[in-house]
């Protein structure tokens, strides 16, 4: 399986673990990442090195780009952007229609997120995506058990 982890799980695991469910979701993630084998893959996209680069927190930017190395160019920048661009008219907004295009053009099979209004989104657009938008918790659900 080919996952695309957008940059809401990728930052989770520095989040405030005081709150069960950010404890949840960073372990996870973490456990997703443990997992990486010939049946488990990540996508590390452009978009996703691109917005670790916004991040303000210096460590924090600095542990997600050591993950990510050097991202797989996306194969085509114009089909990139007319897929974000479609997507964003399905009511998708900036980074978040870039990375679902991004996963969608690198070929994976599920998009990961922590952000349950991205989530709803991307559901909500039904078929009119090509890859399968999924909670942490339902994806780790769904590999581990």
């Amino acid at each position: 399986m080919l996952i695309y982890l957008d940059m809401c799980c990728l930052k989770r695991p520095f989040d405030d673990q005081s709150h069960p469910r950010i404890r949840l979701e960073a372990e996870a993630v973490l456990a997703l990442l443990a997992a990486e084998s010939d049946a488990v893959r990540f996508v590390r996209s452009p978009a996703l090195a691109l917005e670790n680069r916004l991040n303000p927190l210096p460590v924090r930017a600095g542990r997600v780009a050591r993950w990510l190395g050097r991202p797989l160019p996306v194969t085509d920048a114009s089909d990139l952007e007319c897929r974000t661009r479609d997507i964003m008219a399905l009511g998708v907004s900036g980074f978040d229609a870039l990375h679902l295009a991004s996963a969608e053009l690198m070929g994976a099979d599920v998009f990961a997120t922590c952000d349950d209004r991205l989530l709803g989104t991307a559901r909500r657009c039904g078929e009119s995506l090509c890859v399968r938008p999924l909670g942490i918790l339902d994806l780790v659900a769904e590999i581990l058990t």
